[in-house]
């Protein structure tokens, strides 16, 4: 309503004819610009009282400069066309002068509050496009006014309006491309900033050339800018303008590419349309902006890698390292131990009962717990150590230099100073104090194990074995592993089986994981495995495939090529059932074989793409079973291969895809018959790898 009301009163403002003879409709114009201008003013305070932000500074200075441009807006219109002063520079020229100072520190509080932090990305933004506005500014606008033989007075107002301008410019980008909300507010706002610059560098053009009077169409643009603010002020979104934004902008979006692209080729293209050879000032400006240009241009995106890095290794919940970063390190951690006769230790910390919280609480509660438990471990750690968000509720530190005298202590540390205070959460309109505990399991490099994945393994399995004597517990080393609960972990185990039958279902006519578990024992026998990795390996044959229960059916099924993207998804499968084999107590090591199917002898697999003896011998043994199974079987896109066929491409992967050793020790088996034919028939419990006193409810 007061943007339609006071653009109506423009249209008016238009429409009275002004007569030369008298002043009758020239006092008419200046009332109706007068009211329109202190119009906004006023919304902006109404505004200010009515939605009632929960900072108001920035209005407050927002207000005072329409109050200061409704006063200049009186004097000059007052002076030009009732007491026929038109004198440049006038006492109005003050005030308008006067009403940016405030604007621009209203704008730069509210950027300021919106903003977490400095956000460098958006400021590197502004300050580009900033530059480009400064070149063009000067050759333009600032340069012609500096070079005219004017009087002191009006070269200062001539050369004032456009510095103000361009400060105002500046801090306006900053606004816009700024991160926190965006409501109709917020573009009413950015729309009297704009609309303001536009119509103040029109204006100081036309007073160049010497075409500029009063009362011409640049009143329409000052007037609907002025109506801008104070509609900005009144909507209620208002409010909203101060909230804090929660995470900082530093993508770059289709608009900020080309913002920045045009910028960069911004110089070149003033270098062609301006004459350059009346004034070596003007080359200097343009030289010394277009270095400016490829510095902040450069800084962008140096920046915008440094971000991107950051973000590929960073727990966005918690703010800590990745899963994927920590055992990236934990192999080159071990590396320099074994070099240097040192050591490193591994814990992995669970919550405790973390799931009754999310059940309970919600989960935004669950949220608020793990960021509090991520900053208190993260104090308890210190320089040089690696704290990871490994899981759901689950944290891993890697600590080099640790022997194994030192996990007991440190692992105390990292309990105690969770449990040392409650964590408030927020439960509807309370803050309920949660008492929180973590049970931590360790582990050291060499004396625990001697790979990543051993001391990953025993430490889980030490994690385990704490929180099965009562949670809030911490256990060092190899620990034994508890008897399967029939009640609950076996419960789980068996729900794995089923979902590995219904993958089964969906791409085979043959029991494939169960034959593969078979195939998988055979081989680890014949390799020279101890009993407890055969039996990891059976279990990991058992479960290679239920990573791909997440994946859509039409996926699985379908019978043409898959494109890049179908691939992409298809090939998350192993660490998807990464995922949900370690959902069973004890099933680490079963969890890290069905992770590690898919990477090739060569380097060349996924996900992590690990070579040679860093692939788990297990998995580089289900790799060549898995293969084998995929061949013998019709497949949707491809149909089985008979077994001399099978047995070449077996002996064609030796050295790159698969272990040739394993290749050769497999080829022996099938030879001798004791790799069978693909069947319906089931193993029985035992046959699967599970303990004898299993029994699925």
């Amino acid at each position: 309503m007061y943007l339609v009301a006071g653009h109506l009163l423009l249209g008016v403002y238009y429409l009275i004819p002004v007569s030369p003879a008298g002043t009758t409709g020239q006092t008419v114009r200046v009332a109706l610009y007068c009211t329109i201008s202190a119009s906004a003013a006023i919304a902006t305070f109404a505004g200010v009282k009515r939605n009632r932000p929960q900072w108001r500074r920035p209005w407050v200075f927002l207000a005072l400069s329409q109050v200061v441009y409704a006063i200049a807006d009186l004097t000059f219109y007052a002076s030009h066309y009732i007491f026929d002063h038109k004198d440049y520079p006038s006492y109005a020229d003050i005030f308008y002068l006067g009403h940016y100072p405030l604007m621009v520190a209203g704008v730069i509080l509210l950027i300021r509050r919106r903003t977490p932090g400095l956000d460098l990305p958006s400021l590197l933004d502004a300050a580009v496009l900033a530059v480009v506005a400064g070149m063009a500014s000067w050759l333009y606008v600032i340069g012609p006014q500096a070079r005219l033989t004017s009087p002191v007075l009006a070269k200062i107002a001539s050369l004032g309006f456009p510095m103000m301008d361009l400060a105002l410019f500046v801090v306006a980008l900053r606004l816009i491309f700024g991160a926190g909300p965006r409501p109709r507010a917020f573009v009413l706002l950015t729309c009297n900033l704009l609309g303001i610059l536009t119509a103040d560098t029109i204006y100081v053009l036309q007073r160049l050339d010497g075409s500029y009077h009063a009362g011409n169409f640049l009143d329409a643009i000052w007037l609907s800018a002025n109506l801008c603010m104070g509609a900005a002020a009144l909507h209620p979104t208002m409010a909203r303008l101060v909230d804090r934004a929660h995470v900082k902008d530093v993508g770059l979006s289709r608009g900020r590419i080309i913002a920045l692209c045009s910028a960069a080729l911004a110089a070149p293209v003033l270098m062609l349309v301006h004459d350059v050879g009346q004034s070596s000032q003007d080359v200097l400006v343009i030289a010394g902006g277009s270095a400016l240009l490829s510095l902040l241009i450069i800084a962008r995106l140096a920046g915008l890698v440094a971000d991107q890095r950051k973000l590929a290794i960073t727990d966005s919940l918690t703010g800590l390292h990745t899963r994927r970063f920590f055992e990236a390190q934990l192999p080159l951690e071990i590396s320099r131990a074994r070099r240097s006769d040192g050591s490193v230790a591994v814990f992995i910390i669970d919550v405790d009962r973390f799931k009754s919280i999310n059940d309970n609480y919600g989960h935004p509660a669950g949220d608020d717990v793990l960021m509090e438990v991520a900053a208190r471990l993260r104090a308890a750690s210190r320089s040089g150590e690696v704290l990871a968000r490994y899981g759901g509720e689950e944290f891993a530190l890697l600590v080099p230099d640790a022997g194994p005298g030192r996990l007991s202590v440190i692992a105390n540390r990292l309990r105690e100073r969770v449990a040392e205070k409650p964590i408030p959460v927020n439960a509807g309109n309370d803050d309920i104090p949660l008492s929180v505990t973590v049970s931590v399991g360790s582990a050291s490099f060499p004396t625990h194990g001697d790979g990543p994945d051993d001391i990953v393994v025993i430490a889980d399995r030490a994690l385990y074995a704490a929180k099965a004597a009562g949670r809030n517990r911490i256990a060092v080393g190899p620990e034994p592993l508890p008897a399967v609960d029939p009640d609950t972990d076996g419960a789980m185990a068996e729900f794995l089986c089923q979902v590995a039958d219904r993958v089964d279902g969906w791409l085979h006519r043959y029991d494939h994981s169960r034959s593969v578990s078979r195939w998988a024992g055979v081989a680890a026998g014949e390799f020279g495995l101890d009993a407890p990795t055969i039996r990891i390996t059976q279990l990991a044959g058992r479960l290679h495939d239920i990573g791909k229960v997440i994946i859509p059916e039409v996926v699985l099924t379908k019978p043409g090529a898959l494109s890049e993207e179908e691939w992409r998804l298809l090939r998350q499968h192993p660490d998807f059932g990464y995922r949900l084999a370690r959902m069973v107590p004890g099933f680490a090591g079963v969890a890290h074989v069905i992770r590690q199917q898919h990477e090739r002898y060569d380097g060349a697999g996924y996900p992590d793409g690990l070579r040679g003896a860093d692939i788990r011998s297990e998995a580089r043994i289900l790799s060549v079973c898995v293969a084998w199974a995929a061949m013998r079987s019709n497949r949707p896109h491809q149909t089985a291969l008979d077994e001399n066929r099978a047995r070449r491409e077996l002996w064609a992967g030796r050295g790159e895809q698969f272990d040739p050793d394993v290749v050769d020790m497999f080829l022996d088996l099938h030879a001798q018959g004791s790799i069978g034919m693909l069947r319906p028939s089931g193993l029985s419990i035992q046959e699967a790898g599970f303990p004898a006193d299993f029994r699925p409810q």
